[in-house]
This record gives structure tokens, sequence and C-alpha cells, in this order.
């Protein structure tokens, strides 16, 4: 029987799986909102699973169009595996997740192909970067300019209407 993480593991997910998200995100992709209904979802998704074994951890995958999964799905249920919606899923889940693993090992996650044999088109991320993300605000852009007491005021010397 598979046993649960303990709770500074699933802490650290979490953490993870936040920052794969902010950093997802600010890349420009969308991303599902976590418990969002899978047929109002499109976009990235990221799970975090709470069990104790190597295909556990944090899981991020791609979410096509609820149009293009329903062609899917009925493309399999009549067991039609060349059918153009199957193979065109196919074509983008891998281009989709090939993105993931670049932008997120830019960032400094270290992403890896999943272990789990019943999700097979998602990615693995055990660990994440410690520190500021690239896109976060530095203290040059935030920091006020300084001005003397003779400048104060843009209508210093002039009268206003």
């Amino acid at each position: 029987m598979l046993e649960k993480a303990g709770a500074e593991a699933l802490a650290e997910r979490e953490r993870i799986a936040a920052r794969v998200r902010d950093e997802l995100v600010a890349a420009g992709l969308p991303v599902v909102a976590p418990g969002l209904n899978p047929a109002l979802s499109e976009g990235v998704e990221v799970n975090v699973d709470a069990f104790d074994d190597d295909a556990g951890g944090v899981s991020v995958g791609w979410r096509s169009s609820p149009r293009l999964e329903s062609c899917v799905l009925r493309a399999a249920r009549r067991n039609l595996p060349d059918h153009p919606a199957l193979v065109h899923q196919r074509v983008v889940l891998e281009a989709m997740l090939a993105a993931i693993t670049a932008i997120l090992g830019s960032a400094g996650f270290t992403v890896r192909d999943s272990l789990n044999d019943y999700a097979p088109f998602t990615v693995q991320v055990p660990a994440g970067p410690g520190g500021s993300p690239s896109w976060a605000s530095r203290d040059e852009e935030v920091a006020v300019p300084r001005r003397s007491a003779a400048g104060c005021g843009a209508s210093a010397g002039r009268s206003e209407s």
C-alpha cells in the first residue's frame, strides 16, 4: 500500500507547484486554476501528488481546448487510432511539454520525464530554484528617485489655472 508523503515534503511540493505556475504564467502560458472543472479548462495543469513514491511529487501537463479533447475522446471511443484529432493531439502534447520543459529548465527547475505510467504526457518537477524568479521586481525598479527640496513639485514657480 502506498504511503502518503510527510507534511514537510507536501509543503515543499506545494511551494514548487506554485513557483511552476508563476513561471509558466510569466512566460505567457495559460495555467489551469486548481479545482477548475476539466470541461472549462485548457492550458498548463500542475498537480501535486500526495504519495511517497518515485512517480509522486509535482507533475505538469497540458490540457488542450475542450473542443479538441472532445474530438480526441470521440475518436478513441470509436477506436480510430489514425484519426486526425488523435494524431494532432499527440503533436500538441509533445510540443507543449517540450516548451514547458525548456521554460522551467531555464528558470532553474529540475524537470524529468514522468515515471507515472498513468500520466504519459506529463513531466515531473522534483526540485525548484531558490531565490527570486527572473521576472520579480528589482529594487532599482521600485525605488523612488529622491528630489531636492528646491525642486519639489511640478508647479514650483508657476501658477496653475
